[in-house]
Formats: C-alpha cells, structure tokens, sequence
C-alpha cells in the first residue's frame, strides 16, 4: 500500500465512530482530507451531520464535498473532532501545526467530547520532537518573543534552530488568523507538559502545536492494518 492508500485506510476506519446528528470537528492535513472525503460520501448517502472546518482548506474542501457546515459560534460543543498528526507519543500528546491550522485545530479540539486522531504509522515516535515544533506568533516584536521563547527551550535543557516559516515564494507564512510560524528543531522533547506550560503564557505567543490531553484514542494505518490506541 502507498501512504496514501494507508492514510486512507485510517480515514475510513475513523468514520465508523460517526453517528446521524453528530456534530463533527474536521481536521486539517492530508490524512483529514480523506476523512472528509469519505464523509461527504456518507452524506450524500444520507448521514445526518454538521461540521466545523479547522481550516479555510479544510472549509473548501467540506463545500465540494457536500458536508453541512457550522461554527462554535452557532454550537457550543462537539460530538467528535477527527484529526491528523505530524507526531504522537504512548501518552497521545501530539505536535500538530505542520500544515499551519494549530490554532484552529487546537480550539476545535477542546471543544469536542473526544478527539479521534488518524496518521499512518510513521507519526508514532517514543519521544516528540523529531518532527519541527510550530509556535504560532504575532509578527509585532518578533525579535522578543523569539527570544522569550528560545528561553523556555533552554529551561527545559532543549535548543536547536528557530525559523520563520517561509511559504512556496519565500515570504513568511501566513495562517489563517493572520500569524506567523516559528519552526522549533529541537529533537527530543523530554518533558512536554513542562514546555508547553512555559510557552503559553509568553506574549506574543498565539498557540503552540503541542496537544496534551486532547487525543482521545489514535489510528495508525501500517503495512500490517490498523493499530488503534486510547489514551491511558
């Protein structure tokens, strides 16, 4: 199977906890967009649902596909967010914000009863970090906010480059909420709860991609099938 078709895999098996009425989160990435692919298709099957996109990508996509869209404006809760993940660790802590959604994808998840997360199975690592961690900031006083944030790293004992996000013409990226994304190499995140409580309250900080206790449970497409996991 290609990453792809396994991606695909876990999309499908993800859709299974879906029931008529529910009121659905939908990630952002390219293992949510089969998700929402196969949703669309139950939809125009005759599933009842309502969805809340966790990205302007993830919006257009759910258009073309026909699912009911809403806001946490017009609903206060969700049934179920079904979501990516460029990392997950044993405890399901995450590092999300590879596709630069982390602050949507964050706020939709705390407001979900459960958070299903779907990956193939190269996203599964023993210590986060391997993958770049993204810090979503204000463009204003970025030179201190870069340095307060370089100071948390080194309370935790980490460092490693930090660097704006660039986009494909080599301007800084731009989210969705009008921020930027500074890039944390860091290699091994030892202690994640310690981290992400000493980046959250520097200002400047917008969010970061560090998801502790959102995951519910995890499915990882491999070449062997599906592992599923619950967060202990």
């Amino acid at each position: 199977m290609t990453m792809d078709e396994l991606k695909r895999q876990a999309a499908a098996q993800a859709l299974e906890h879906v029931q008529d009425g529910m009121r659905l989160g939908l990630g952002t990435g390219s293992t949510a967009k089969h998700f929402v692919e196969l949703l669309g298709e139950r939809v125009k099957a005759g599933l009842k649902v309502i969805g809340v996109p966790t990205s302007e990508a993830t919006r257009a996509d759910a258009v073309r596909c026909g699912v009911p869209l809403t806001t946490l404006d017009e609903i206060d809760r969700l049934d179920l967010t079904v979501d990516g993940a460029d990392e997950i660790d044993a405890a399901l802590n995450l590092i999300k914000g590879g596709g630069g959604a982390l602050l949507r994808e964050k706020i939709v998840a705390a407001a979900s009863d459960r958070m299903i997360v779907i990956a193939d199975d190269s996203k599964w690592v023993p210590t986060l970090g391997r993958f770049p961690l993204p810090v979503e900031v204000i463009p204003f006083g970025l030179s201190a906010t870069r340095r307060a944030i370089v100071g948390a790293f080194e309370q935790c004992g980490l460092s490693g480059e930090l660097k704006v996000r660039s986009d494909r013409d080599g301007h800084a990226f731009v989210t969705d909420g009008g921020h930027w994304i500074l890039d944390a190499h860091l290699g091994q995140i030892t202690d994640v709860p310690r981290l992400a409580g000493l980046l959250n309250p520097i200002p400047g900080v917008v969010e970061h991609g560090l998801f502790i206790g959102l995951a519910s449970m995890a499915m990882l497409a491999g070449s062997e099938g599906i592992r599923v996991f619950e967060r202990p």
